[in-house]
This record gives structure tokens, C-alpha cells and sequence, in this order.
């Protein structure tokens, strides 16, 4: 580990080190490189409010799927942060493992264009507008901004960690939504009563890094898709029959509590 990196007291904390087998990835860079090929391969993205899908279109007879409408026509989460880096300081923190408490959460190293990202590790929150609803749900909304309770931890967690840059202005700041089914497995089917409509959801926190996976796992549905994993995605709406929202699923840190944004009255103020 180079000199004058992880320069705090690390109070109370206890962990190990792994040479193998811990990896990240550049997301934004993936993503973009997807979105470039999709591209190339033909596929036409509908973005913005006017992507937004108001409806399924029926055929006829009412008994499949042909398409989406959208609104121009037809067609829990976490909080994270970035800081910015001087380009002396990106060389420096080169190559940085990937530093993760369970407890306060994880940082990685200055991506390319010299923004650190971190996280404060915590089990989320859902967006219920009426949880005593008994059919209550969360609705996911984009905000690039997270509630000043985030701010307070993630700082808190430098703090510990690398004081040194721990009060330094948010570079970028954001709402990331997780696609969590109520087992953390994936739902990749088909519609038991329409057979064009392939529902490919669920990624609860692994959706990313399985992004090569589930095209595949799509793509072999009707042939060679392994019995044990078309079991596991199956088509299961009894796995969510009177969902408790406030599960954690196994997630942990902050309060140890799922938050609701509906409660949340103080947002940052990161300038863009």
C-alpha cells in the first residue's frame, strides 16, 4: 500500500486481506461500451420522460404481448457518492484495493476520470407512499442527490479511513435503485399467460456484474439453460405474496434498518 493513502485510525475496526479473487469494475465504462455495441447490433433506446412505459400492447384476441406504449409513442436502493481527485493523487491511489466495511462501506479506486466513489453501507431504502397499504409498494424516482443522513455516514466513514480527503465537496452524488426479489434471485421466464412477453428482472444487487450472464440465460430460455437455474429464475409470484418491505435481506451497516424516503427531509446540494 502506498504512503500517505489510508492515513486514519481505523478505530474499532478488525478485517483481513485478500490477494485473490476481489475485483471491481469501471460500471460506467461497461455500460457505455454495452450501449455502443447494442448500438451497432441495432437496437433503438427510448430515454427521458418520453421512454417511460404507460402500458403493455395486446394482441387481438387479448392473449399475448406485441409491444410497449411509451409516452412518446410506441416502442431497495443505495446512496453513493464521488470525490474528486487531483491527477497526482489518482496515480497514487492506483491499483487501491477495494476497501469494504460491512458495517460503514466500501470505496475503490479513482476511476479515469480521477472521481473516487464510495458508498455508506447501509440496508437501503424503498419509497412507500402508504406502507399500512396491504398493497403497498415502492416506486422507484431518479434523484442526483442523496439525504444529508448519507452524507453524515459516508463521511464518517473517510473520516476513519482517509481523513485526508474526508471533507472535501460531493463531485457527484445519486438514488442507485436495486431490483431486489423477495429471495435475491433473479426472474428471467416467460409470462405463464403471454408467451412473447420474457421478463428478465431481479438482479438485487448482482445485476451488473451477471450483465453477460443473463443475455445468455435469455437467450437459452427455450433450450439449454440449466434445469437448476430455470428453476431458481422460474416465474414465482408466491415469493412475494405479503412482502415485508422493511426485510433487510441479509443487507447490513448504518442503522440496520430499511429507510424510507418518504421520511427523509434533508437532501444534499451537489452543484453539477
Amino acid at each position: 500500500m502506498p504512503e500517505g493513502v489510508l492515513t486514519g485510525d481505523f478505530p474499532g475496526w478488525k478485517g483481513f486481506f485478500r490477494e485473490t479473487r476481489s475485483r471491481w469494475f469501471f460500471a460506467r465504462g461497461a455500460l457505455e461500451a454495452a450501449y455502443k455495441e447494442a448500438l451497432k447490433l441495432g437496437v433503438k433506446f427510448v430515454t427521458g420522460d418520453g421512454g417511460a412505459v404507460e402500458r403493455l400492447v395486446y394482441s387481438d384476441g387479448g392473449d399475448d404481448v406485441t409491444g410497449a406504449q411509451t409516452a412518446d409513442g410506441p416502442a431497495p436502493d443505495s446512496t453513493l457518492a464521488h470525490i474528486q481527485m487531483t491527477e497526482a493523487e489518482r496515480e497514487l491511489w492506483k491499483d487501491l484495493p477495494v476497501l469494504f466495511n460491512v458495517n460503514s462501506g466500501f470505496f475503490i479506486e479513482p476511476d479515469a476520470t480521477g472521481q473516487l466513489k464510495f458508498v455508506d453501507e447501509h440496508p437501503g431504502y424503498c419509497n412507500i407512499a402508504d406502507p399500512s397499504s396491504p398493497f403497498a409498494k415502492s416506486i422507484p424516482f431518479a434523484k442526483h442527490q442523496i439525504p444529508l443522513e448519507s452524507e453524515r455516514a459516508a463521511r464518517q466513514f473517510l473520516r476513519e479511513a482517509v481523513p485526508q480527503i474526508a471533507e472535501r465537496p460531493f463531485a457527484f452524488a445519486r438514488i442507485c435503485w436495486d431490483d431486489d426479489t423477495p429471495d435475491r434471485q433473479f426472474l428471467i421466464d416467460r409470462h405463464p399467460k403471454y408467451k412473447s412477453l420474457v421478463v428478465a428482472v431481479g438482479g438485487s444487487g448482482m445485476g451488473f456484474m451477471m450483465m453477460p450472464a443473463v443475455g445468455i440465460a435469455i437467450k437459452t430460455l427455450d433450450g439449454v439453460l440449466e434445469e437448476k437455474l430455470r428453476y431458481g429464475f422460474r416465474w414465482r409470484p408466491e415469493t412475494a405474496m405479503g412482502r415485508d418491505w422493511r426485510d433487510t435481506q441479509e443487507r447490513f451497516g448504518g442503522s440496520g434498518k430499511v429507510g424510507n424516503f418518504q421520511d427523509v427531509k434533508e437532501w444534499t446540494s451537489v452543484e453539477y
